[in-house]
């Protein structure tokens, strides 16, 4: 399972200075990031990346929806598939994850069955340049039920085995569900965890993104069952929402915390089939 980081966490830094973001990533240990609002940047991006011997293995890009309905009421317009294609594979990521789709898609059967013919058509396209395609959760896949199960849990059902799920173990936690036994029953379907932490007492949506998230370990959310429950996972994903102080502190007590549970994950592992 590798570290990454979803660079949105520090998007803000990277703005200003993209060399000098990347290089403080790559002193804390990170060589594989997730890469955010990618397509009008790519040669910058794999300028820097090269520099500080870091790769983007993911990518977050929309899919589904070409007008994005966003939580704060505004609406963006989305690069086409080939632009994002494009640019992903000049990046040499191996997999696009559409981050969001919007709360009503997910209130009904139909709705959920067409985000899933969208993914899937949009791994045929993406197939064409040699990637993988996903989708990336936030709360309100998981609190819509329907047919007794939540949302997210359908669209698994009804996307191609090619598609793969990223699941926001943060958000997945505010949603009350339990973490461990959903990506365990992922199975192969799921590619990465998105791994953030914080208090969860009190009611947590994206309409109201929260301030007080912590580094990992530090907080609520039962991060280490869910990444022990699936040996398929390939990627923990590091990333922030909100954080009061140095994003970048926080960043590195995630990445520290993660390192040592990964290894005791996988010592754990070795001792079992020994």
């Amino acid at each position: 399972m590798d570290i990454s980081l979803q660079l949105y966490t520090v998007n803000s830094a990277l703005e200003s200075d993209l060399d000098g973001g990347l290089a403080r990533l790559a002193e804390i240990g990170f060589t594989t990031v997730e890469a955010f609002d990618f397509v009008r940047r790519a040669p910058q991006l794999a300028m820097s990346f090269g520099a500080h011997g870091i790769t983007a293995a993911t990518g977050h890009a929309f899919l589904v929806q070409s007008e994005i309905p966003l939580p704060d009421g505004t609406t963006m317009t989305a690069p086409s598939r080939a632009e994002t294609f494009g640019a992903a594979a000049e990046l040499g990521m191996t997999t696009v994850i559409d981050p969001f789709v919007g709360v009503d898609e997910w209130s009904t059967l139909d709705g959920v069955k067409r985000i899933a013919d969208a993914l899937n058509a949009a791994s045929i396209d993406a197939a064409k340049e040699g990637l993988l395609v996903g989708y990336h959760n936030h709360d309100h896949e998981l609190r819509s039920i329907i047919e007794g199960k939540p949302a997210l849990a359908v669209l698994a059902e009804l996307i191609d085995p090619a598609v793969k799920l990223e699941v926001d173990l943060y958000w997945a936690t505010a949603a009350h569900v339990d973490i461990a036994e959903f990506v365990s029953g992922l199975g192969e379907q799921v590619l990465a965890v998105h791994v953030k932490d914080g208090p969860m007492d009190r009611e947590i949506t994206t309409a109201n993104v929260p301030t007080d998230q912590v580094s990992a370990g530090r907080g609520d959310v039962p991060l280490a069952a869910a990444l022990a429950s699936n040996p398929h996972l390939k990627y923990a994903v590091i990333e922030f929402d909100g954080f009061q102080g140095d994003v970048f502190d926080g960043v590195q007590g995630s990445f520290d915390w993660l390192t040592a549970t990964i290894a005791e994950i996988d010592a754990a592992g070795t001792k079992a089939s020994a």
